[in-house]
């Protein structure tokens, strides 16, 4: 896959605070990457470096579209910002053909996209509303479909799933997906790690501006992402600490979870459960995106959410 955004050494400060430092990344056709980081931690200072909005002190930003070097192109990207933007006293429809019009897509062909999108999402019946009398879900699907509704070669949404209820949620990681698979290059900024987990196939993760971790993300899962037993049941009494290759136990509220040690045999641990532990229900999963994080940037512990 070629890369169409290429990242190269950007740093910038804010009144002597440097807020990105020295970052370096690629996004290719056809794959979605997560620049994941709690609220601070150069996200969205990073994404309008890239857009143009405020420029880097060091390093640069390249575009390549269609395979050649190219200097920023608005018709080819899409942009959903964190903050919301529609024009409250105008009908949706109106404002998508508008928002589509200034990227100098056609306007049929832009009309046909955005009623199909306004199916999808539920707003069939809205397209005639001012976006005023929208709730704040359908209002971030409305600026979601203005993102991509021409077709842009390079997606980037800043914490797109904000507002949305967790059906909302589960129809917008199956569009994001859908605009990798057509060829798109998809950028997701969100501190939301749980929700972006399934969707991205690579992370970059940043603290403070600078990068943690990046890489594909099965890759991280395989060599970050050690073993957790979650029990429901009420387990207080029950004493895990003679079991060799765990880790560390945490219990709260009936549920415990049972992080192993890196190399530790799951079966073999489950069988060495104490006589008497009440399980009503066990799962055995990796630890997450989120616990890795937590893990790097936490002096190393396993922090639960």
């Amino acid at each position: 896959m070629a890369n169409v955004l290429e990242i190269d050494n950007i740093s910038k400060e804010f009144s002597g605070k440097t807020v990105v430092n020295n970052l370096s990344c690629q996004v290719r056709t056809g794959e979605v990457l997560g620049l994941l980081g709690h609220n601070g931690a150069g996200k969205t200072t990073t994404i309008r470096c890239v857009l143009g909005i405020i420029r880097p002190d060091n390093g640069r930003v390249l575009f390549r579209f269609n395979g050649e070097s190219s200097q920023l192109l608005p018709a080819l990207v899409g942009y959903l910002p964190e903050e919301r933007g529609l024009y409250k006293k105008q009908k949706v429809l109106n404002i998508l053909l508008y928002l589509a019009k200034l990227k100098n897509y056609p306007v049929e062909r832009a009309r046909e996209r955005a009623r199909e999108y306004l199916q999808t999402f539920g707003l069939t019946d809205w397209q005639n509303s001012k976006a005023e009398e929208l709730s704040k879900g359908m209002a971030q699907k409305v600026q979601f479909i203005t993102a991509v509704l021409h077709e842009p070669k390079l997606v980037i949404l800043d914490e797109p799933f904000s507002g949305l209820d967790p059906v909302s949620q589960e129809q917008l990681k199956a569009e994001i997906r859908t605009l990798a698979k057509k060829g798109a290059a998809v950028v997701l900024s969100s501190h939301q790690m749980h929700l972006v987990e399934e969707v991205c196939d690579r992370i970059l993760l940043l603290e403070r501006g600078q990068t943690v971790l990046s890489g594909e993300l099965g890759q991280i899962k395989e060599q970050f992402a050690d073993f957790k037993f979650e029990i429901i049941g009420d387990n207080t009494l029950t004493d895990f600490s003679a079991i060799k290759g765990i880790r560390q136990v945490k219990q709260k509220a009936g549920r415990t979870v049972i992080y192993l040690e890196k190399g530790a045999d799951p079966l073999q641990i489950m069988h060495s459960l104490p006589a008497g532990t009440v399980i009503k229900e066990l799962t055995l999963n990796r630890v997450s995106l989120h616990e890795i994080y937590l893990s790097m940037v936490g002096g190393g512990a396993i922090n639960e959410k």
